[in-house]
């Protein structure tokens, strides 16, 4: 489901009810969180489609397991922590897609003189004529979608939505102290990758 139909797709699939056991309903819950969701998973992605798509997902999830939802925690990191599932999810499919699509990329195709290697071109954003033309943002935002997942979510969650560390270690699921550990190390593939770009 694309940009324009999203909140409405999201609407129809879910009957909203009023809450219960002191709960705000879930159109409640729907109306103060659904952009922070998306604007957590868009920075997870990456693309905007993506993100609506991923965002929906999450909604939906959270619809069917909300009268499981005993308020045990927020709700807006009960939330992210479906958030995260969905990416997480994302994430393991495109490792196996792109796999596949590793392997026929590598394969050689025939020609008259024999099988020819595949020239396979590098789409790359140079980072040097991008901070140039002043797309300094657009560096760091391709620089933490190239972190591994696990430094990903963390770092998003802290610098971007200003989570506190025992929020994400809720959300994610992790202890607070592997939280510590992997912003740390997240932050310091993020100052390798953009440093060089700025002359440091």
């Amino acid at each position: 489901m694309r940009s324009g139909s999203h909140n409405e797709g999201a609407r129809l699939t879910m009957t909203l009810e009023p809450g219960s056991e002191g709960r705000p309903s879930f159109d409640a819950v729907f109306d103060q969180y659904h952009r922070k969701v998306y604007n957590v998973i868009y920075r997870l992605v990456g693309n905007q489609d993506d993100a609506e798509d991923l965002t929906q997902e999450a909604f939906v999830n959270a619809y069917r397991a909300y009268d499981r939802f005993r308020g045990d925690s927020q709700v807006y990191t009960w939330l992210y922590r479906i958030a995260v599932n969905v990416c997480k999810n994302r994430f393991k499919q495109e490792k196996r897609a792109s796999r596949v699509r590793i392997d026929s990329l590598d394969e050689p195709v025939p020609g008259e003189d024999g099988p020819i290697q595949r020239d396979v071109p590098d789409d790359t954003m140079n980072p040097y004529r991008a901070v140039e033309a002043g797309e300094l943002r657009s560096v760091i935002h391709q620089a933490i979608l190239e972190l591994p997942p696990e430094y990903r979510v963390p770092i998003v969650l802290r610098e971007l939505q200003e989570l506190s560390y025992a929020e994400i270690a809720e959300a994610m699921g992790i202890p607070v102290d592997t939280v510590k550990t992997r912003i740390f190390r997240a932050r310091g593939l993020l100052r390798n990758k953009i440093g060089p770009y700025l002359g440091r």
